[in-house]
């Protein structure tokens, strides 16, 4: 165990470190901060036709390896992904470290496993930061642009994490994930809006080219990251046409959105036929979107301001009045680009360029959902849930990951969340994981969890004493630890909850004398349940407490009681011995007191008498014959 938690420590050292070092290069090569994954693979690889380097899949998630099949030919050309079981959790998520505060583009590419026994296309959601902003519908595989998921988030810490979130339609699976730095005021939306907005783009259309391209087959600026453009020829074939250049286009590749010249090099414009143009794409109702639509005036045959006006119309109303490209930039061959923000309640959003003078022009379309970033849940209590995951054994099914409160559409499971808008963050209001199969013990960190209301445990195979510290958690009501495996006495902490009105501690080990706080209690319409506990005393209904003995005076008891014990069979065994050689000497005693035992011994005396005199007689003639003559 201490050897896998070394291991473990060591390769968060070295993520650590490795992300450290882009950071560090970037800076040093005023280079935006970038890191790709390619999921699943063991290795650092490179694509072409760009070399693109994307970082090994080391120690940023969950999860299980597979081969991979790219659904789409815009998805970087990568071997390997990683899914995420729906037994395993509904929530899964990415974890990166040590990425510096600023504002990126995200994007994640989903792949197919290539096994046709998993090889079903998976239904899920994205979330960045705690925001969902990407739902994939049925049928994404066999769409180029459904192929991946993007959005523009400002991270403000030094971590970011992205997660997936099953719908129980198929296993997520991840072919690659992109973190890229972008400038900090790229796509500003103004004031009113700020930055606690993610941007998820909705349509990017690139005029008058038929091949798609990223920012980086365009040569463009890194700080403006790497957009996909969907190349698009007509908007109404036969009523406009495609137009191209060579010549280099002016204000291109600047701060803060830094897009790439070759995006003003093509064009469509309106025809004698149709002098205007417009454009229609599918939306979700009652969102906020933001436009950027862009134009340079490449066409020969416009040389000079009036030549070309158009009022640029979305669903119908002006937002643009009087558009006079040559005008407003000053020259030919100079980029524009018109910003503006609307309200759409309908499925759909529509862009007119109606002329007064000439024929319209646009040279491309973005199109954004503006999505209110969530506030997140407290630190504090979310490390107080992942503690408590941990020390209670919490099935896999459960997941657990990101944040427990959002996004809002998938909550974890068995936590109710609440908003506090006096700090600004989701707390945790109620905890309910009876029947869950629970083996582990509650920790003292649940404490940390101080806005709860509710906990219901019961029903489980929860072990070891109640926490002292439940008591800390104030506006407790609702306290359920029934049927489980809890030994030790109740906290006298929990006499001090004023706000608990259901207390369920029956079916359990407990011992010792229940707190006189929540004796009384059941008089103010409270309901507590004490049953099923051999061990508890002290109040109606339960056994009379003895004298009160702390833990360490029983222990005493019993060493003193053992010791008496063995006092006793030592002093019995030594009298034993004792009584057992007195009665042998008396047995002795009487049996040299009988005749026949006395002749015997007279007898014995006569002969030992007669050996010791013939014994001395000899020493004496022994000793004559040695004396000398004088």
């Amino acid at each position: 165990m201490q050897l896998r938690s070394a291991i473990f420590q060591f390769l968060l050292v070295h993520i650590s470190l490795s992300t450290t070092s882009l950071w560090v290069f970037a800076a040093q090569t005023n280079e935006p901060f970038a890191l790709r994954i390619s999921c699943g693979s063991r290795d650092d690889v490179r694509t072409p036709p760009t070399n693109t380097l994307w970082y090994r899949d080391f120690g940023y998630t969950g999860g299980r390896f597979a081969n991979a099949t790219r659904p789409s030919f815009v998805s970087p050309p990568l071997k390997t992904l990683r899914f995420f079981p729906l037994s395993d959790g509904p929530e899964n998520c990415y974890y990166m470290e040590n990425i510096p505060a600023g504002r990126y583009q995200i994007r994640v590419f989903f792949g197919l496993i290539a096994d046709p026994n998993l090889a079903s296309e998976p239904i899920f959601d994205l979330s960045v930061e705690g925001t969902q902003f990407a739902s994939l519908k049925p049928g994404w595989s066999g769409v180029d642009e459904q192929s991946f998921a993007e959005a523009i988030v400002d991270i403000t810490d030094t971590s970011a994490s992205i997660c997936f979130h099953g719908t129980g339609h198929g296993d997520p699976s991840i072919l690659s994930i992109e973190v890229l730095q972008i400038d900090d005021n790229a796509y500003y939306l103004g004031k009113s809006w700020g930055n606690k907005v993610v941007l998820r783009p909705v349509k990017r259309l690139s005029s008058g080219t038929g091949k798609p391209a990223f920012d980086e087959d365009m040569n463009g600026t890194h700080w403006g990251g790497d957009r996909f453009w969907k190349p698009i020829k007509s908007f109404s074939t036969g009523d406009d046409q495609a137009i191209s250049t060579e010549n280099v286009i002016a204000e291109t590749s600047i701060s803060p959105n830094f897009y790439p010249q070759a995006l003003y090099q093509s064009a469509i414009v309106g025809t004698d036929r149709e002098p205007g143009l417009s454009f229609q794409i599918d939306i979700d109702p009652n969102k906020n979107y933001s436009l950027w639509l862009h134009f340079a005036e490449i066409d020969p045959a416009v040389t000079k301001e009036l030549q070309r006006v158009f009022d640029v119309l979305i669903n119908g109303d002006v937002t643009f009045k009087e558009v006079d490209v040559i005008r407003m930039t000053g020259e030919r061959y100079t980029a524009l680009v018109l910003n503006t923000t609307v309200s759409v309640s309908g499925k759909s959003l529509k862009i007119a360029l109606k002329p007064s003078a000439g024929h319209a022009i646009i040279s491309a379309i973005e199109v954004f959902e503006i999505i209110t970033a969530e506030m997140t849940t407290s630190p504090d209590e979310v490390s107080a849930l992942r503690t408590l995951k941990s020390m209670l054994g919490l099935p896999l099914r459960f997941g657990w990951n990101g944040d427990p409160c959002v996004p809002q559409q998938h909550p974890w499971s068995g936590v109710d969340c609440q908003f506090d808008s006096t700090q600004g963050k989701w707390v945790i209001d109620g905890l309910g994981l009876d029947y869950q199969g629970l083996r582990g013990f509650l920790p003292n960190d649940i404490s940390k969890l101080r806005h709860l209301q509710s906990i219901n445990l019961s029903e489980n195979s929860i072990r070891g004493p109640i926490p002292v510290t439940l008591g800390d958690i104030a506006g407790l009501q609702i306290l359920d630890l029934s049927y489980n495996e809890l030994n030790g006495t109740i906290p006298e902490s929990l006499g001090a909850l004023k706000n608990l009105q259901i207390l369920n501690l029956n079916g359990n080990s407990l011992t010792g004398k229940v707190p006189a706080n929540l004796g009384g209690r059941p008089l103010h319409r409270a309901r507590f349940n004490f049953t099923g506990n051999d061990g508890l005393c002290g109040i109606p209904g339960l056994p009379a407490c003895g004298p009160h003995l702390s833990v360490g005076a029983k222990i005493g008891i019993a060493f003193g009681s053992l010791f008496g014990l063995l006092f006793v069979l030592v002093f019995i065994t030594c009298w034993w011995k004792r009584r057992q050689n007195i009665l042998r000497a008396q047995k002795l005693a009487a049996a040299r007191e009988a005749p026949y035992a006395k002749a015997r011994t007279h007898f014995r005396d006569i002969q030992l008498g007669k050996q010791h005199r013939q014994l001395e007689a000899s020493k004496n003639a022994h000793a004559s014959e040695s004396v000398p003559l004088s």
